[in-house]
Formats: structure tokens, C-alpha cells, sequence
């Protein structure tokens, strides 16, 4: 497969996966989030959809650097196998969230989600480390929406 293609799909699938989420629970960021009550250090909700796509950008980009580099089979499958699942669990979180209105099953899902990002860094480091540096904004990002839901269930 041609890398262009490989870079097209590494950074359209991320995007997607965040798109689809946002699409599906977009009714309750608008009805129900609203309603709630949040934690002062909660920003803006314009935030959200810019940070997000960044990062989405960002985790295409690593994957591709990961895709793309010649390294030993079972490193490379592995640090695979960490980003779709911590992917997996990112969307699960808005859908559990937004969609199910359960910000402490949400919670739970973050926890697993930064554990599962955290052994993404540590896997594609050993293939590729620029590609583990794309990820700690990433972390960094999760790490802040971890505080924010975890204040929110206790809020709430």
C-alpha cells in the first residue's frame, strides 16, 4: 500500500472514530451536559472540538510513523494492538458519558483509557519514539479529563 494512502487512513481514522462519537451524542453535550453541575476549572465547551481534533491529528500521524517503520514484528503488533484498543475505549467514553448519561462508568472507562494510552507511548517508543512524543499530548489531555469527570461524578 502506498504511504500516502497508509497516512490518509492512519490520520482518517482517529478523526472518524472521534466524528462518529460526537455525532451520536452531540443531543446530550446540548441537553443534559448543560444541566449538570461542573467543577469551576471546567473550560469552555468550544474547547473541546479543537483540542480533540488536534490530538485525533496527532494519533494519526503516530500510528502512521509506527505503520510505516521497519521494526520487529510482535514490537509493532503489539503497539497496534494498545492504539486500537485504547481507540476502542475512547469512543466508548463519550457514549457512556454523553449518550448513557453515566459520568461513574465513564469514569471507570477513563481510567482504563490512560492506562491503555500510557502502554500506546511506551509500545510505539520502542518502535518509533517521535511517534510515543505525539501521544503525550494526548495523555497530558486525558490525564485533565480524568480530573474533570472525576469532579463531575462527584458533583452530580
Amino acid at each position: 500500500m502506498k504511504n500516502i494512502i497508509r497516512f490518509i487512513l492512519s490520520v482518517a481514522l482517529p478523526l472518524a472514530v472521534g466524528g462518529i462519537a460526537g455525532f451520536f451524542t452531540s443531543a446530550s453535550v446540548k441537553g443534559w451536559f448543560t444541566t449538570i453541575e461542573k467543577p469551576s476549572f471546567n473550560p469552555p465547551s468550544w474547547i473541546f472540538a479543537p483540542v480533540w481534533t488536534l490530538l485525533y491529528v496527532m494519533m494519526g500521524i503516530a500510528f502512521y510513523l509506527v505503520w510505516t517503520k521497519a521494526a520487529s514484528g510482535r514490537t509493532k503488533q503489539t503497539a497496534m494492538i494498545f492504539y486500537f484498543s485504547q481507540l476502542f475505549f475512547n469512543f466508548c467514553w463519550s457514549f457512556l458519558f454523553f449518550y448513557a448519561e453515566k459520568p461513574g462508568w465513564a469514569l471507570v472507562d477513563i481510567v482504563v483509557l490512560w492506562v491503555l494510552i500510557a502502554l500506546t507511548i511506551y509500545w510505539f517508543g520502542k518502535v518509533y519514539k517521535p511517534a510515543a512524543w505525539l501521544l503525550v499530548p494526548y495523555i497530558l489531555w486525558v490525564s485533565f479529563a480524568t480530573a474533570l469527570n472525576y469532579a463531575i461524578w462527584q458533583l452530580n
